[in-house]
Order: C-alpha cells, then sequence, then structure tokens
C-alpha cells in the first residue's frame, strides 16, 4: 500500500470521525461504516483496527470534553462498544476482496445489527437503568427501536458515501488505486 493511498484512507476515516462532532439525530454516526471501511481498505490488519478505533477513541475524548463527562462516565460501559466496533472492524475484512453493493449492504446490516445486540446488551448488564430479568432485557431492547432505525439510517448513508468515495477517488486518481500483486506466470 503506497504511502498516498495509506494517507487518503486515514484522512477519510478522520473526517469521518470528526462528523460526529457536528448535530446529529440520536445514533445517526459514521462509526460502524468507519469500522467496516477501515476493515475492508488497510491491507494491515494491525492498522485496519488501530485506525478506526483510534479515531472513535478521539472523537469520544472530544465529546467527552465538550459535554463535560467526567472520566467515571466513560468507565463502566464503553468498552463494550469498543468491542463491537472491533468486532465490525473484522466484518469489514470480509469486504477486502469482493466489494460489491449486495455485499456490502448486507455487511452493512450485519454489523448494524452486531452493533444494536451487544451494545444494548451491555446497557442491560452493566447500567442500573433495567432489572437484570428477563423483563429487564426486552425492556431495553424495545426502547432502543428507535435508535436501531437511527443507527441503520446513519451506518447505510456513512457506508455510501465512504465506500462509494473511495471507489469514486479509485477511478478518478491512479495513485490511490489499491497495488495488487502480480499474478505468477507458469514458467
Amino acid at each position: 500500500m503506497t504511502a498516498t493511498r495509506t494517507s487518503a484512507l486515514i484522512l477519510i476515516i478522520v473526517a469521518a470521525a470528526a462528523s460526529r462532532l457536528l448535530p446529529h439525530p440520536p445514533n445517526v454516526t459514521s462509526i460502524t461504516a468507519i469500522a467496516l471501511f477501515g476493515g475492508a481498505y488497510f491491507s494491515n490488519r494491525w492498522v485496519a483496527f488501530a485506525v478506526p478505533m483510534l479515531a472513535l477513541a478521539l472523537s469520544n475524548l472530544v465529546l467527552g470534553i465538550y459535554w463535560s463527562w467526567s472520566i467515571m462516565a466513560w468507565q463502566p460501559h464503553l468498552w463494550v462498544q469498543y468491542v463491537s466496533f472491533a468486532a465490525i472492524v473484522g466484518l469489514g475484512i470480509l469486504l477486502r476482496e469482493r466489494r460489491g453493493a449486495w455485499r456490502i449492504a448486507g455487511i452493512t446490516l450485519a454489523s448494524s445489527v452486531l452493533f444494536f445486540v451487544v451494545t444494548n446488551l451491555g446497557e442491560w448488564a452493566f447500567q442500573a437503568w433495567y432489572p437484570k430479568t428477563w423483563e429487564g432485557l426486552v425492556a431495553c431492547f424495545i426502547a432502543a427501536i428507535p435508535f436501531f432505525r437511527n443507527s441503520l439510517l446513519g451506518d447505510f448513508g456513512f457506508v455510501v458515501l465512504l465506500f462509494g468515495g473511495m471507489h469514486l477517488l479509485e477511478r478518478r486518481f491512479a495513485m490511490l488505486r489499491a497495488s495488487r500483486p502480480a499474478a505468477a506466470t507458469p514458467a
């Protein structure tokens, strides 16, 4: 991967993470798209995980400062979001070789559902808002349904922006295209 391509990918992810700082409806954010994009486009697995995770951490830090959150507000269950985010990067890795529209849409939907399930289990398990009963778990998921609708809108919208934007950039600028190893020729 060229330094120019790597820089462009990082810049795209930073810009998408910065979009979290703009006013937006609840859960209409770029985080799922960032994770999928990082997994799909960075050839180095360490970088594929590190860049999106760092973008999430930095945008969370800025949001925390803006909203005057104490460090204790971050401690109880924020790690659950990072675990789901890392799993979504893993799903993005499945897009490395083939990035057709239907494949991207299916993995985006799977990512949205994964984030919804994991983070709401975390809310139920680690917050005092719901009793630790089956009824409490059901109440937690029911209360989260409106946020899931917004997550789907944000996830698909930002996936279209990131993946579509990168596709257009690769078509326009040869230096941004992924270099593929040359196929071996029989001797």
